[in-house]
């Protein structure tokens, strides 16, 4: 079985797949790809199922040998990749010889860049996912980010090497946006007039504290009509709640199941891939869209995704 040596494991790099959701009732959030999107490019340029797993590196990639080969690409932000000091490219399909070696350095544009190779990363699946969940330490590869000298075995695959490109169409389609689409959250109604005003108005900035649990927002503070309590409830990805003091904060990947902090907006799926790509300090928009209109959105990504024309060969 053909394997990868981490020779440097970058800042937070993690085997990811497309997370396992449906287990939020009994405490377990979905984990997964902080862009999907990502990770599904990246698996269709090898020929993989595009739910297969890859490693995630966030803003500072890591150092691979491949001791027998493999086929492998790049998506999402560019980490100034090189194979054997050779520059590669970003959404397109590689041949990597027995013994070389892959470098990533930090992000030159998003938060986070996906390695997939073909055949995936095999690693033990919990509850179905082979997704790392770094909070609870389950999952992925001892359900911990890599560390330097761990050995990760690539699953087997007899398909042939093929040149793949992403279409620039699809490239604009899913790059970085600075306004991110919402739709209504269950508790809209507790804000005034002013504060909703407010929000879909201000410019907020991605906090330091922020991870794959959720983004703290620095921004307009946002206040309630009064000073009503909630009952805890279950909460979904991407729902944008109000804390007390006022700051928002955008629930990801690794969010808590339930909470009860009120619900202002919700995150559109269609741009959920975009939040992944946020980094510390990055500023955002925030603009309501109506629940057709995202579910539109959707059905038009997704089309996009399952298009002849997205990877050119």
């Amino acid at each position: 079985m053909k394997t990868i040596q981490v020779q440097a494991p970058g800042l937070l790099t993690t085997v990811q797949d497309l997370g396992r959701p449906g287990f939020g009732p009994i405490g377990v959030s979905p984990s997964g790809a902080a862009d999907p999107i990502s990770l599904r490019l990246g698996n269709l340029l090898v020929g993989n199922e595009e739910s297969a797993a890859g490693l995630e590196m966030m803003l500072l990639g890591g150092t691979f040998i491949f001791p027998e080969g493999a086929i492998l690409a790049l998506t999402g932000s560019d980490f100034s990749a090189t194979l054997n000091d050779v520059r590669v490219n970003i959404g397109a399909s590689l041949y990597v010889r027995p013994g070389q070696t892959l470098r990533l350095g930090s992000t030159n544009s998003g938060a986070r860049c996906y390695l997939c190779v073909q055949g995936g990363i095999a690693v033990k699946p919990f509850l179905g996912s082979a997704s790392t969940h770094i909070l609870s330490g389950l999952g992925g590869f001892e359900g911990r980010p890599l560390r330097k000298g761990d050995v990760l075995r690539i699953g087997r695959s007899s398909k042939r090497f093929r040149n793949r490109t992403i279409a620039q169409l699809a490239l604009e389609n899913f790059s970085r946006r600075k306004v991110l689409r919402v739709t209504p959250g269950p508790q809209a109604d507790w804000f005034s007039e002013s504060s909703l005003g407010a929000f879909y108005a201000g410019t907020y900035r991605v906090g330091e504290q922020s991870n794959r649990m959720g983004l703290r927002l620095e921004g307009p503070a946002i206040s309630q009509r009064g000073a009503s309590e909630m009952i805890t409830e279950g909460v979904s990805l991407g729902a944008v709640q109000v804390p007390a003091g006022g700051s928002p904060i955008i629930l990801f990947v690794e969010q808590q199941t339930t909470g009860g902090y009120p619900k202002i907006a919700n995150v559109i799926s269609a741009d959920l891939h975009r939040v992944g790509q946020l980094r510390p300090r990055d500023e955002i928009r925030f603009e309501q869209v109506t629940f057709d209109a995202a579910r539109s959105l959707l059905v038009e990504q997704e089309k996009l995704l399952s298009s002849r024309e997205l990877i050119l060969v």
